[in-house]
């Protein structure tokens, strides 16, 4: 009888005879497998995708080795997308056998991939198409896992040593040409070395590409530039989007990609050299950032994504702190936190990128400054939104200005507003212009109606207002379209004097800084803010200034006008030509903009700005009297708003 040692023995026997026949098996078969699993793939991609793949040879090449010449992927009714003469590969067989495809080596030779956009449709349109599970969800996924996962497998097929040579990746669409040709790819001893020829239909350029990868350990170090030490355009975009960009060279590094404690990582850089934009929403000119670098740390968790905060993004010399967060554990969270820790307020002026602000080219400031921003969104709880912008000086001061010379405000000076593109005629903002108008000139009627209905808050905030800017997040929110904005009368200011009225990045991003720079640092008063407001906005067809607007509508001075009269000036601020189209055939304006008006004076009576008394007479029709009368153009009555819709509105 056996023993027990004897009988373990026997088993282990039998298993290693059985491991060593399923191997003989395996190989003197493996052929055959090896056509019974392309036959699989070839009519998956048959039913599934529409698509013919042909291949005139596959087999094994040793033990481990695979072999296919001839691969051919053909849509149907469409353009070829895959084309290679030969591919040799070799696996880890003992990843295989516990069940992962991984790469140890890869030879190709003479192939193409090709992107193609007709009038046929898109040759690669079907292998676009996702089906959807209706099992999983979000509630389930693992973010960590599920990256962790991903990017495993991607690695695995990304082998240790390669040499790809002659092979193409090519776009056409509907004319738009785009080739990359790489005639040799090596991949040694986690060396990396490749160049590729880039040609459209405007130019062409050898790129190179250089450093190492080891896609075992999850790392690479990779440096991207020129061959000719020229700047590198990138194809395509510039004709299908009208974006022209180019840069010096790019360093990518990935240190880590690891799971610890649930929770997965990924550490290291990006940066790039010399980076150009031009896009006519960008702004009017090149603009150039000579360095910009991201120290990355990616952190993914059961139920979140992640920036975070040990993270550094460095545009030239400034140097900031970001923390991003998606998060549905609970419910959907988006998160952001922006911190720029003090530095010297001219470094930061110095650092802007070249063309994007050229109204602070040559402005010369002393002193420091520290910036935070935070900003969190509950999907199924928006008016939890949080949104807090907080910048702290210290002895910050302005010694020279650039091109926008912010203290002119305090003196007479010539104004010349900008109307689609042409410069119009000059407007004196002083008292050498007959039709300037001094603050305690104007009626206050028209100072309270335009406050209340533009910038209710304007003698208290300092150029913003947070919770106009949440409420105008929460719009856009809900619209998923830019339908609202936050401006201030400083900013309509500041737009309207210092600059054009382009709608580009540029200009947007020029305006905020400037606003902050003049409201914090007491360049002018409130009141001089204000007067210059009143004598430089546009109210009607090349009609500048409330000067000229009292004439043009009343035949009367600024501080004449009436109550019903100054609430229909200040309606018509935001839109000033429109008011040609607010009038019924007599004359008269219409009930649509009676009520619109009857809305802002019932909001000042509420706020105590006006006394009953002066609403005396508010039902009398009114009607314009001056030249303006000759612009009125009569559409048929609009229907009438609700109180709702009107407080929307303002």
């Amino acid at each position: 009888m056996r023993t027990t040692k004897q009988k373990a023995l026997f088993f282990l026997k039998c298993f290693a005879i059985f491991i060593a026949l399923s191997f003989v098996l395996l190989f003197v078969f493996r052929n055959a497998l090896l056509q019974k699993a392309i036959t699989k793939i070839e009519n998956k991609l048959a039913t599934d995708y529409a698509a013919k793949l042909t291949m005139k040879k596959a087999q094994f090449d040793g033990i481990s080795g695979i072999e296919l010449q001839n691969i051919i992927l053909v849509p149907n009714q469409a353009d070829t997308l895959l084309s290679v003469a030969k591919i040799k590969t070799k696996i880890n067989l003992f990843k295989l056998i516990i069940g992962t495809v991984q790469l140890e080596g890869l030879e190709m030779n003479n192939g193409f991939i090709q992107l193609v956009k007709n009038k046929k449709g898109r040759n690669f349109d079907a292998f676009l198409k996702h089906k959807k599970d209706d099992n999983s969800t979000t509630e389930n996924r693992n973010y960590a896992k599920t990256t962790y996962r991903l990017l495993s497998k991607i690695l695995n097929l990304v082998p240790t040593e390669m040499h790809l040579e002659n092979l193409s990746f090519r776009m056409d669409d509907r004319g738009r040409k785009v080739t990359f040709d790489m005639s040799q790819l090596q991949l040694k001893e986690e060396v990396l070395v490749t160049s590729i020829n880039v040609k459209t239909n405007s130019f062409s350029q050898i790129w190179n590409i250089k450093g190492t990868a080891n896609p075992r350990d999850k790392t690479a170090d990779l440096k991207f530039f020129n061959g000719d030490n020229s700047k590198i355009k990138v194809p395509y975009i510039d004709e299908r989007f009208g974006l022209f960009s180019s840069f010096d060279s790019i360093h990518l590094n990935i240190a880590k990609i690891e799971m610890e404690s649930g929770e997965l990582h990924i550490d290291g850089f990006t940066s790039i050299v010399n980076l150009t934009v031009n896009h006519p929403k960008i702004a009017t000119k090149d603009v150039v950032v000579k360095q910009a670098r991201f120290d990355y740390h990616l952190l993914f968790g059961e139920h979140f994504m992640a920036i975070d905060s040990s993270s550094t993004m460095q545009m030239n010399n400034v140097k900031i702190h970001p923390f991003a967060e998606y998060n549905t554990e609970e419910d959907t969270v988006y998160k952001l936190r922006i911190a720029i820790p003090k530095m010297k307020a001219q470094q930061f002026i110095t650092s802007l990128p070249q063309g994007l602000f050229s109204h602070f080219e040559g402005m010369v400031t002393e002193g420091n400054f520290e910036y935070k921003l935070d900003y969190k969104f509950v999907k199924n709880k928006p008016n939890q939104l949080v949104f807090e912008s907080k910048l702290n000086k210290e002895n910050l001061k302005i010694i020279k200005y650039g091109e926008a010379n912010l203290s002119k405000l305090n003196s007479e000076f010539t104004y010349r507003a900008m109307d689609k593109g042409v410069l119009q005629r000059p407007i004196v903002v002083g008292s050498s212009n007959p039709n300037f108008t001094p603050l305690n000139q104007i009626s206050p009627y028209l100072q309270k109606c335009v406050l209340t209905s533009e910038d209710p808050s304007f003698f208290s905030h300092r150029g913003f207002i947070n919770d106009a800017f949440k409420q105008s997040i929460l719009k856009n929110i809900r619209t998923k379209k830019f339908s609202r904005g936050a401006s201030t009368i400083s900013m309509q200011l500041v737009k309207n004097v210092f600059l054009t009225r382009e709608k580009t990045l540029s200009r947007k991003l020029e305006e905020i800084l400037l606003v902050y720079i003049l409201e914090n640092n007491r360049i002018a008063s409130k009141q001089r803010m204000l007067e210059v407001y009143f004598n430089v906005i546009e109210w009607g067809p090349n009609v500048y200034g409330i000067g000229e607007a009292a004439n043009f509508y009343f035949n009367k001075t600024p501080a004449n006008l009436t109550l019903k009269e100054c609430l229909f000036l200040a309606s018509i601020v935001p839109k000033p030509k429109n008011f040609m189209y607010e009038f019924d055939p007599d004359g008269f304006l219409k009930a649509i903009e009676n009520k619109k008006q009857q809305f802002i004076s019932n909001l000042m009576l509420r706020r105590g700005l006006i006394i009953a008394d002066d609403t005396i007479g508010q039902n009398i029709p009114m009607a314009i009297t001056g030249n303006a009368r000759s612009f009125l153009k009569f559409k048929v009555q609009d229907s009438i708003p609700s109180d709702s819709t009107l407080a929307e509105e303002f």
